[in-house]
C-alpha cells in the first residue's frame, strides 16, 4: 500500500485534473506514479514536462526506455521496471533484451554505449571519472549524447525515488528488479 496518497480523480485539484487528462489521453490511463506526483501539481507538470522536452531529443522511445529500464533495474524501483517492461513490449524488444536493460546490458552495441555511461551516472552519482568520459566517447557518444544520456538519467532517478518513498501500487504486470 502507497505510503504517500494516490490522488484519485475525485480528489484531484484543478491543476491536476488537466495533468491527469492530458496523461489519459496519451497512455489511456493516469498510472499509480503521477497520482503520487499529484500531490504537487507543480512537479507533476516539471516531471511530463521534461519527459515531453526529452522526447523532443535525438534518442528515441526505445532508447530513452532502455535508459529508464536501466536506472529502475540500478536503482532497485519495482514500479519502473514494471511500467517500462511494459512499454519496451509495446516497442517491440524481445524479452531477453528487456532483462539485460534492466541489467544495463543490451546486445546493440551503440545501446550500450549510452547504457554503461548511464550506469557509470547512476552508480557514481554523476562523479564520473574522465576514464568513463572517454569510453563514452570511445564507443561512440557525442557531447550531445551524453548530456541527454544524463538527462533521462535524471528523470527517472525522480520516478526511482518518487516510488521508493511512496511505495506506489504498481498498476503493471510485476516486475521485481534483482534489487528487490
Amino acid at each position: 500500500m502507497s505510503r504517500l496518497k494516490q490522488i484519485t480523480d475525485q480528489d484531484a485539484s484543478p491543476a491536476a485534473t488537466e495533468l491527469f487528462a492530458a496523461i489519459k489521453s496519451k497512455v489511456g490511463m493516469t498510472p499509480n506514479l503521477y497520482r503520487v506526483v499529484a500531490n504537487q501539481p507543480a512537479a507533476l507538470k516539471a516531471l511530463l514536462g521534461l519527459n515531453e522536452n526529452l522526447a523532443e531529443g535525438e534518442f528515441d522511445a526505445a532508447t530513452r526506455d532502455a535508459i529508464a529500464l536501466t536506472a529502475a533495474g540500478a536503482n532497485g524501483c519495482d514500479y519502473c521496471a514494471s511500467a517500462h517492461t511494459a512499454i519496451s513490449k509495446s516497442l517491440k524488444v524481445d524479452g531477453a533484451e528487456i532483462e539485460a536493460r534492466l541489467l544495463g546490458k543490451s546486445a546493440d552495441t551503440d545501446l550500450q554505449a549510452i547504457l554503461t555511461f548511464a550506469v557509470a551516472v547512476i552508480e557514481k552519482r554523476g562523479f564520473v571519472s574522465d576514464d568513463d568520459l572517454k569510453a563514452a566517447r570511445d564507443a561512440g557518444l557525442n557531447d550531445g549524447q551524453i548530456v541527454e544520456t544524463i538527462a533521462n538519467v535524471v528523470a527517472n532517478i525522480f520516478t526511482n525515488y518518487i516510488n521508493h518513498v511512496a511505495h506506489t501500487d504498481i498498476d503493471f504486470p510485476v516486475v521485481l528488479t534483482k534489487a528487490a
